[in-house]
């Protein structure tokens, strides 16, 4: 073994210790997976990868989770605990011939009985004819595969390789886990110099990201600051931190959908909660005036026909004030369709009237509704019989309307809830005339 990595193969399953000018993340990066914090379903002795470790044996796996909860420190350490060499690759900074070394490293390890572990950060960043380059090293097993990503893998990953690789799901870090990094950041640097009211602020402002909240603990101790500051002087201090939101990426869809299922669901402050989110971090508010306008349609409909016209005249007025005056038309848009009867009538409507039409194909209308401009078309029927609304008794003929081929059809209910209760009242009126009109006759 000694002579194979003297010949240029590194063997980097253990970890390098970090100097003491290293950064303070660096210095406090865990040294066995039972030091990782926030991630205990999967690293703790019932988890998938305690399991894996007390089971000696590691199968391919994709780390999915947002920035600054451990996944390069549970890959390396994952090495450690199984005694595999550990290689690690970033799909930001590498290409095909950085793939193409491991690969063939790795192969020369297996037959000197060493186990690769390849860790790939950001994966999703590599195309999909690269991400296929991995396939045959996994199936052979030349390497394990650790994978991390920010993603959705279901979006991101081939299903060739999401299928040969189990996806861990890695939880924000909490309080209680940003606490404890505080603590080990502090048994060693010493006390933050803050209140315990600032401390509170500082977890907060981390947002789920362990190594932004020890860069900002970095950030304080090398200020060598006096006096503990307070909630305001630290936010002045240290800036504010911008929420992370990538618009193209899955937090933009997660929030747009928080955002109209709250509108559905009738609650008014969750629904301005991720209005908020979403334009504090700079979400083009124009997007969010499309989605609001298209639920105004979809889920409030007819019950309240004023929705569309409240979304509408938002849109002007942003048009017409730009940000960030115009944004409180959008909230009092988003909190009128909030607060506004819900009907899904006029969408389920459309829904069925569509799938009829595309079934039916091209039938013709009845002929006595058909204009007839030609002396032709008057003389083989068009337009003949046709009762004008407007003459007959309550302005209702309660004539046919449908081909003559197709029985008349129900795509629109409305409900029993706001303006549709008077649609009711008036259906079910016109209903009875045309059941009279017809008995009639």
């Amino acid at each position: 073994m000694a002579d194979l990595f003297a010949s240029g193969l590194p063997q980097q399953h253990k970890q390098d210790e970090p100097g003491a000018d290293a950064p303070l993340a660096d210095r406090l990066r865990p040294r066995v997976l039972a030091e990782v914090v926030g991630q205990e379903h999967i690293t703790g002795p019932e988890g998938t990868i305690g399991r894996m470790v007390a089971a000696g044996r590691l199968s391919s796996i994709i780390l999915w989770g947002p920035p600054g909860t451990g996944k390069t420190s549970i890959a390396r350490l994952l090495a450690d605990a199984v005694g595999m060499r550990f290689v690690a690759v970033s799909a930001v900074f590498s290409g095909v011939a950085d793939l193409k070394k491991a690969f063939a490293e790795a192969e020369v390890a297996v037959r000197a009985g060493q186990r690769t572990l390849l860790f790939v950060d950001e994966i999703h960043r590599f195309n999909r004819a690269q991400q296929d380059g991995f396939l045959p090293f996994v199936e052979k097993g030349t390497v394990t595969l650790i994978g991390a990503t920010t993603e959705n893998p279901s979006f991101e990953l081939n299903a060739a390789l999401l299928s040969r690789a189990q996806v861990l799901i890695l939880r924000r870090l909490d309080a209680g886990a940003l606490g404890r990094l505080l603590e080990r950041a502090e048994a060693l640097e010493g006390p933050l110099p803050v209140t315990p009211e600032a401390r509170e602020a500082l977890v907060a402002s981390a947002d789920g990201d362990g190594r932004f909240l020890l860069n900002q603990a970095e950030t304080l101790y090398a200020a060598r600051i006096d006096e503990p500051l307070t909630p305001a002087a630290l936010g002045q201090f240290l800036q504010r931190r911008v929420a992370v939101y990538d618009k193209d990426r899955e937090g933009h869809y997660n929030l747009i959908s928080a955002l109209h299922k709250s509108l559905r669901g009738s609650d008014p402050q969750a629904s301005l909660y991720y209005l908020a989110r979403m334009l504090t971090a700079g979400e083009e508010p124009l997007y969010v005036l499309r989605r609001l306008t298209r639920f105004a349609s979809e889920d409030i409909g007819l019950a309240d026909p004023e929705a569309l016209v409240q979304c509408l005249a938002a849109k002007d007025a942003y048009d017409f004030l730009g940000s960030p005056e115009g944004e409180l038309a959008i909230v009092q848009a988003c909190l009128y369709c909030a607060t506004a009867p819900k009907s899904n009538a006029a969408y389920t409507a459309q829904k069925a009237a569509w799938r009829s039409a595309r079934e039916t194909g091209s039938l013709m209308p009845p002929a006595n509704i058909l204009n007839a401009p030609t002396r032709l078309m008057k003389d083989i029927g068009y337009g003949k019989d046709y009762a004008y609304d407007h003459d007959a008794d309550q302005g209702f003929s309660g004539a046919n309307y449908w081909p003559e081929e197709m029985a008349p059809q129900t795509f629109y209910r409305p409900v029993e809830r706001g303006f549709e209760r008077q649609v009711i009242e008036r259906i079910t009126y016109w209903d009875r005339l045309r059941g009279k009109r017809r008995d009639a006759t």
